[in-house]
Parts: structure tokens; C-alpha cells; sequence
């Protein structure tokens, strides 16, 4: 059986305004990995952008 490998992305929800690691991004990660276990998928990392938007990154070069 070939085992696939994935990285989950969860992204800030506007809508959540609690303090620290968001409840949406932790609900994200909660339903990431259900899937990847129900698809045999490896999980090798999380990306989370908790905090972050397209108006705040700092670009990094």
C-alpha cells in the first residue's frame, strides 16, 4: 500500500476574534488530520498563518 505524504495549511478565520492560536485554526487541524488518517495520508508539517494576512506579512528575503 503506497502511503501518501501532505502538509496542512489552516488559515485564520476574520471571524474569530479570540486571543493566542485561534479555535478556528485548531478546529482546522483537528479536521486536517481526521482526513489524513481516514486517507492514509503522513502528515509531515502543519502551516498555520494564525494571526497573519495578506495586509500584515513581513516579507522575508
Amino acid at each position: 500500500m503506497k502511503i501518501y505524504k501532505a502538509a496542512c495549511y489552516c488559515r485564520l478565520s476574520q471571524d474569530d476574534v479570540n486571543d493566542g492560536t485561534s479555535v478556528s485554526i485548531t478546529t482546522q487541524m483537528a479536521v486536517a488530520k481526521e482526513f489524513c488518517k481516514e486517507n492514509k495520508f503522513q502528515i509531515v508539517d502543519y502551516y498555520c498563518d494564525d494571526g497573519y494576512t495578506g495586509t500584515n506579512f513581513v516579507e522575508v528575503r
